[in-house]
Order: structure tokens, then sequence, then C-alpha cells
């Protein structure tokens, strides 16, 4: 049986020459923030642009925060997949004919087992680290070991991701995905070509070598 292979997406892509970027490096999905709060938002505008360097076969991802429909809606020309990272009910997410996963941050008490079976629909859950008032983007790990080995939704893993845990992350957590950003920044925003290709590196290295 095939070894499975940890998928990376790359989130908060602000430049051009950063997707050109990932894109060369062979990643699976590039995230682009439209929450205006965050650090690394872009507007419609922006979001065209860089939509239209990524080419076939790498999703383009929207991450949103508890965000209007028609704001969505302005978006979805660009796009392949929806994030949502607030607190959207199922309903919600399902209302735009685009696949979508949904962001959990692991606070206390969480039942990831319930949260897979109400988002049913999802194409994935996306779990990140709980920080009150943040809705991601923390920098900050959590506790894998909450992750039930029997979760029935594809598991992508976020959270304080680097080159140097990321081959401890795809051996411990067997995730379907990695999601990075400030992992492989400079600044907020601003993403670092040789921060990048250590992830990559060290996603694949582990990729290959059983745990």
């Amino acid at each position: 049986m095939p070894i499975q292979r940890t998928r990376i997406k790359f989130c908060g892509l602000t430049r051009r020459q950063d997707v050109a970027a990932a894109v060369a490096m062979g990643v699976d999905a590039i995230g682009f923030v439209m929450w205006p709060d965050s650090k690394r938002a872009i507007n419609v505008e922006q979001l065209a642009e860089l939509a239209a360097d990524v080419p076939a076969f790498v999703t383009r991802v929207g991450l949103f925060v508890d965000q209007p429909e028609d704001t969505i809606a302005a978006c979805l020309p660009y796009l392949d997949l929806l994030q949502f990272h607030g607190d959207e009910p199922a309903d919600v997410c399902e209302r735009y004919d685009r696949p979508w996963i949904k962001a959990l941050r692991m606070r206390d008490g969480l039942d990831l087992t319930a949260a897979a079976k109400r988002y049913g629909n999802a194409s994935g859950l996306l779990l990140d680290a709980y920080r009150p008032g943040v809705p991601g983007g923390t920098g900050d790990t959590f506790d894998w070991s909450r992750i039930p080995a029997n979760l029935t939704k594809p598991v992508i893993l976020a959270g304080g991701l680097v080159a140097d845990n990321a081959g401890y992350a795809v051996h411990r957590v067997a995730p379907y995905a990695l999601d990075v950003s400030g992992g492989i920044e400079s600044a907020p925003g601003i993403k670092d070509v040789t921060r990048m290709q250590a992830f990559v590196d060290a996603v694949q290295t582990a990729n290959q070598t059983p745990s």
C-alpha cells in the first residue's frame, strides 16, 4: 500500500513573485486571505490578479471569517475552494457552489468527532491553535494528540508550523495536508523563498520516509 502523501498549502500570499515561487515548488494549494482585519488581507482586485497566475491543478483557496454573502460571492470567480475561519454554521458554508473546508480552533472541550458530523459536507477540517479573539494566524501550535485517529474528515493541520517541525507533524499526525503561513515569512504577507523551499523539502522528505 503506498504511503499517504501529505499535501502542502501556503496561505496568506499577497505578492505575484511569492505565488510564482510557490507554484514552482509544487505546492498543492495557495491561500488568499479575504478577511480585511488580517495583516495578510488582500482585496478582490488583488485576488483577481494573483489568482490569474495560478495554473491548473493548483487549488486557489479563499479564507473568510463570518463575512457577508455578497463579499464572498464577488470572490468566487477566482477561487476553487472556500475556507471558513469564523463561526459559520454548515448551511452558510454550503451556499456558494464551491467545495469548502471548515477551520476549527482547538479550544478546550472541542469535540472533533461531533464537529466532523456537524460539518459533514466539508472537504476537510483545518485544525488551528486557539487564542481568544484571534480567528487564526497565531503562530501557535496545539496538542496534536487531541486529534482522533479515526476522524471521518481529512485533517489539514495548521498553527505554528515551520520547516523544523513539518516532518514531525507528518509522522505524528499523518494529516491530509499542512497549512503554513507565518512559518514561511519574513514579515506578515511577505514570503521568504528560502523558508518556503525548506518547508517543502521537509514535507517531501517526511513523505518519503516511513514513520
